[in-house]
């Protein structure tokens, strides 16, 4: 009696199997032998299961790499998770009419060639999203630093995944792309601080009182706006030049971005000493000697 149930049991679990099965082979059969195209409703299913995990898979691994990133960085990754989604979901399609019977020898070989164009043509945009990447990684660079790229300065106030936008000091805009930050030689003044030191040139006359011309640098640079206290300023006595004593006021701001307002004051207000004090700030000059020929 036990033997007889245990077998009925398998019969209908095979026709409940055999039930499942004809019902996941529903669907399009085209061709013959070797090169029959099956398109089932099985098929389908599988495709949508797989693209659900997919997206969910994606979405943990999206949580787990910017899971201690700012909010904003986090934002800047969205392009790049939305192209590994269109990636993901391209290759799921090619699986599953691969799986279907469809030669798909024909569509790869299509897209390489098309890919190494598109590739050839957007190599440019490539290395920029590259550098994008590496810079909000690395953190490298961020909004409020001060950079200069090819021999203009500006201050980062937006970093995108293709490009930088920084604010120059003539309120222009300045748009870099990202692949500068990695390929070219790129100044960052504020990367470690705030604070950087600048320094004024300046030339007198030969035969000036360089004591008293070292006092009066000094007394203006401590009066100055927007100079440091600490670390202090100093007057360097720089050289012998062909026709001045070559002098440079070094101080220390937190504003390298408006500093040369701050060596502009400086100039107005070291010209008007020297004019006080009688020191003269001399023209460059040479000294020509005629030689009469002898009769």
């Amino acid at each position: 009696m036990q033997e007889g149930t245990e077998d009925i049991k398998e019969i209908i679990k095979e026709d409940i199997w055999g039930s499942i099965k004809n019902f996941l082979d529903i669907g399009f059969h085209i061709g013959e032998g070797d090169k029959t195209i099956n398109l089932t409703l099985g098929l389908l299913l599988l495709l949508t299961v797989a693209l659900i995990g997919t997206k969910f898979l994606l979405k943990w691994l999206r949580h787990i790499i910017t899971r201690k990133m700012e909010q904003e960085d986090k934002q800047k990754f969205t392009s790049v998770f939305k192209f590994s989604n269109y990636v993901v979901y391209l290759v799921a399609v090619l699986i599953t009419l691969s799986a279907a019977g469809v030669d798909i020898t024909l569509v790869i070989t299509a897209s390489a060639a098309l890919f190494v164009g598109l590739g050839l043509a957007l190599q440019e945009l490539f290395k920029d999203v590259l550098g994008g990447i590496f810079i909000i990684i690395d953190k490298s660079l961020q909004v409020g630093d001060v950079v200069e790229v090819d021999g203009k300065v500006g201050k980062v106030f937006e970093i995108k995944l293709r490009t930088t936008r920084a604010i120059t000091r003539d309120d222009k805009v300045l748009i870099l792309p990202n692949h500068k930050f990695i390929s070219d030689i790129v100044y960052n003044y504020t990367q470690n601080h705030k604070t950087t030191r600048e320094k004024v040139d300046v030339g007198v006359a030969y035969g000036s009182d360089v004591e008293l011309v070292t006092k009066i640098l000094m007394q203006i640079t401590t009066e100055q706006k927007n100079i440091l206290k600490n670390p202090k300023p100093f007057v360097l006595f720089e050289d012998f030049g062909d026709s001045a004593l070559l002098f440079s006021i070094n101080f220390f701001t937190n504003d390298s971005f408006r500093d040369p307002r701050i060596k502009s004051e400086l100039r107005y207000k070291i010209n008007a000493k020297f004019k006080e004090n009688n020191i003269t700030i001399p023209f460059p000059q040479r000294d020509v000697h005629i030689i009469q020929p002898k009769p």
